[in-house]
Formats: C-alpha cells, sequence, structure tokens
C-alpha cells in the first residue's frame, strides 16, 4: 500500500483524464492521493474529485505562488470553508502554503512581506482547527520554519524537500515529515539523494508533486501518482533495504503526519 501525499489532481495538464489517472494509480497500489488546493479558485474543485475519487482525499491553503493577486478576503473565506470542511472525513489538512524565495518576482519586498503574511494566518488557521499543514519550501526552510516554530499546526509535511540536515531535523522537532520524490530519482541529485539516504526512515514520506516533478524515466513528460511505487524503489535501493519495509514505514509515516487520512483498502 502506497499514500502520494501531494499530487495536483486537478491541474489542467490531466484534462478530464484525473479520476482515469487517480484509478491508475490505484491499480498499482496507491491507496490514498493528497491533493492540495493552491488558491480559493480550486478549493471546490480539490474537494469535487476528492469526492469522486475512491483513493483520494484534500487539503485547503493558498500557495505563495498564487499570493500575489490574493486578498484579505480569501482568508476570510478559507477559514469559513475549512470550518464546514471539518465534517468532512476527506479533508486532511491546510496546504498548500508556504512561501517561496525561488522565483524573481516573489523576492521583491512587498511580495515577500505579503507571502510571510498569507503563511502566518493559514498557520493560524491551522492551529486553530488543529490541523497539519502541507509546506512549500521552495529556497525558504529556514523561514517557513521559523513561523511554524511561532504558530505551531498539529505537524505537517515540508513538501518536495532540499535542504539541509540540519534544516531537516528541525522540520522533525517541530513534528514535521518530509517528503521525497521524482528529484530523488536523478543520479545527479547528490544532496537530495543523500538526505533520503541518511534521515531517519520514520521522518520520510513520498509524494509526486505531479504533474510536476516528473521522476528520470518520464521526464520531461507529465508525472503521475502511479509512479510512487517505482520512485519508492529507488528510494529502497539508496537505503539498501526491502520495498515492502519503505512501503510500511512510509505509510505510517503519512498517516501520522495527517491523521484524519483514511486510505482505502488494495483491491
Amino acid at each position: 500500500m502506497w499514500i502520494d501525499t501531494h499530487c495536483h489532481l486537478d491541474a489542467h495538464e490531466f484534462g478530464a483524464e484525473s479520476l482515469a489517472v487517480a484509478a491508475q494509480a490505484a491499480a498499482q497500489g496507491v491507496s490514498m492521493i493528497v491533493i492540495p488546493a493552491v488558491e480559493k479558485a480550486n478549493f471546490s474543485i480539490v474537494k469535487q474529485l476528492a469526492d469522486a475519487a475512491p483513493n483520494a482525499c484534500y487539503a485547503l491553503g493558498i500557495h505563495p505562488i498564487y499570493v500575489p493577486q490574493a486578498s484579505e478576503d480569501d482568508l476570510v473565506f478559507m477559514r469559513r470553508q475549512v470550518e464546514q470542511a471539518m465534517a468532512d472525513p476527506r479533508f486532511v489538512a491546510i496546504g498548500e502554503i508556504g512561501l517561496d524565495f525561488f522565483i524573481p518576482m516573489l523576492c521583491e519586498p512587498e511580495i515577500r512581506e505579503k507571502q510571510i503574511h498569507f503563511l502566518r494566518e493559514q498557520l493560524k488557521i491551522a492551529r486553530d482547527f488543529g490541523l497539519p499543514v502541507l509546506c512549500h519550501v521552495r529556497k525558504s526552510q529556514d523561514q517557513v520554519l521559523k513561523h511554524v516554530r511561532q504558530i505551531p499546526p498539529a505537524g505537517g509535511i515540508a513538501h518536495a524537500f532540499n535542504g539541509s540536515f540540519q534544516q531537516a531535523q528541525g522540520f522533525i522537532d517541530a513534528g514535521f515529515r518530509l517528503g521525497f520524490g521524482g528529484a530523488m530519482t536523478f543520479t545527479r541529485a547528490l544532496q537530495i539523494r543523500r538526505l533520503a539516504t541518511e534521515l531517519p526512515l520514520s521522518s520520510i514520506v513520498l509524494e509526486t508533486d505531479a504533474p510536476d516533478i516528473s521522476p528520470a524515466w518520464v521526464h520531461p513528460g507529465r508525472n503521475s501518482p502511479d509512479q510512487i511505487p517505482r520512485i519508492a524503489a529507488v528510494l529502497a535501493e539508496l537505503r539498501g533495504i526491502d520495498i515492502g519495509e519503505v512501503a510500511s514505514a512510509t505509510t505510517a509515516n503519512a498517516g501520522a503526519s495527517l491523521s484524519r487520512m483514511q486510505p482505502t483498502a488494495p483491491a
């Protein structure tokens, strides 16, 4: 049994195939796909997909890339939507939220401060409802960690983690797991592969970030959640352990991080 802890199944790259993609993943043993929202406009879409796919659940949040066009009203709307979603067993987390200090436009002082404001306000929503968070930490690990420590959610996942061992330990100490996916499959990704090899297995969850961050054998094509077992095989090879151990551990880790999640039984 496998869990894809981060997949944008509603992305336009999937077109009308989202449910078929989820079904194909289920056929490969992927018992749950976590679909994070990225902006107010797709809150209802990720919920509808999770309702329609037996092996899917969802999170609500405003992604840092969408912060420039977001408003204070969006945060009010989000809090109201989260309050309503607490009765929905398919709703599992706040996300995707975080900071992005890689894209130059997002590093401009005004937008940088707006990103921080939106992160902090969404962390408050997570804290107030006792929810974990799915965090975008691109070129911003230390800054995200700072705000997580100040406004602690109920744990979470540092998505597509590519920081230092010290930063990894900081997230682990804050009750987070670290997401590893397609980037780990490239032999040139030395730091990510070192992290995947040497960090405690108890700190690792698997993800695709589909349709993005395709594994080496798919790149530059469209990524999909049915790649999780093969990505896991790379992790097992790197660590020199049986793939069954990776399956058991990463599934347990995902369940510990996302306690509301209810994976479907294998077919």
